[in-house]
């Protein structure tokens, strides 16, 4: 991936907004930061003015309006999660809504870039379903955040991107050389598990990735929130390891380079993949594919202000 790809992508994607900012906000400009173009930056929304970046159908009643908010609360809200670029934004306005309708299991007859569901059927789906689902079971200094989640007869974390060019990499502390071996000041090659962080009980398990050898890199540095993402899906609340009905989705712009077939992000992708024991415990999907599917439905009408937003 050249960085020009990228740059034109974004520089693209951001027209694409602040064509969408002009056409649906006339006499509106009191909602954003900066009401007009303005460089290489996207429409943001002021911060009472928040609500407006989710997508709601025209005729969305006061009580339904509350319960597609209150799926992701404002302190659950990403950092950018006003920016039109936010992919917190886009997962909200899409699962919230199919949530809100009763329609989750639309996602089921969808098949990921491999021909595999994307979603296994569920009759649960929509009561097992949320958005930012809280993982208090790996023992994480900060438990991780899935973007969403299925807690039924399949256990699946959901990983959804935008405009991103990477996965979140390895957060860890200032005296990790970014190698999985002993250190001096150290019992235990992860300076996460020495901190009792329960990635590395787990692991072995799940992928090809030994903790009594040396890595040089650590396997985990670059795919990070990839692998957090299966193991949030594989281990139980209990301890327990769930292997054949669990798994992690990502879903993905494909018109974003980095999630190319030679862009970083798919690079990641691909070496979990080949690193997991079982690589059908991670799978992909554009935002592209999903919403082709979801516009053969017919009572779906807020598709069409998601179309006029990202244009996909």
């Amino acid at each position: 991936m050249s960085e020009s790809d990228y740059s034109k992508y974004v520089k693209d994607l951001i027209s694409i907004f602040w064509k969408y900012q002009k056409e649906t906000f006339t006499d509106r400009e009191e909602y954003f930061e900066c009401p007009c173009e303005n460089g290489s930056r996207p429409p943001v929304f002021k911060k009472g003015h928040a609500r407006y970046n989710v997508i709601m159908k025209q005729d969305i009643s006061d009580t339904e309006r509350k319960q597609l908010l209150e799926l992701i609360p404002v302190c659950k809200r990403h950092r950018w999660f006003r920016s039109m670029r936010s992919s917190q934004a886009l997962a909200q306005s899409v699962f919230g809504n199919l949530k809100l309708e009763n329609k989750l299991h639309y996602l089921c007859e969808i098949t990921d870039d491999e021909g595999k569901p994307i979603f296994e059927k569920d009759g649960r789906i929509n009561e097992a379903f949320s958005l930012e689902y809280t993982v208090h079971y790996l023992n994480e200094p900060r438990p991780t955040s899935i973007d969403a989640f299925i807690d039924g007869e399949y256990r699946v974390s959901i990983e959804c991107k935008l405009s991103e060019q990477e996965f979140g990499s390895c957060s860890r502390p200032s005296h990790c050389d970014g190698n999985f071996i002993f250190k001096k000041e150290l019992k235990d090659r992860c300076s996460l598990t020495s901190k009792r962080v329960l990635y590395w009980k787990y692991i072995p398990d799940i992928l090809k990735w030994s903790r009594d050898i040396d890595h040089k890199p650590c396997p985990l540095y670059r795919t990070y929130q990839l692998v957090r993402n299966i193991l949030a899906a594989c281990v139980k609340p209990n301890g327990t390891i769930q292997m054949d009905k669990s798994y992690a989705v990502l879903i993905y712009d494909e018109r974003n380079p980095a999630f190319r077939q030679e862009g970083d992000g798919m690079r990641v992708f691909t070496e979990v993949q080949e690193a997991l024991h079982n690589p059908s415990m991670i799978r992909k999907c554009s935002w592209q594919k999903l919403l082709k599917h979801l516009r053969s439905k017919s009572d779906l009408t807020w598709l069409t202000e998601l179309h006029r937003k990202y244009d996909m």
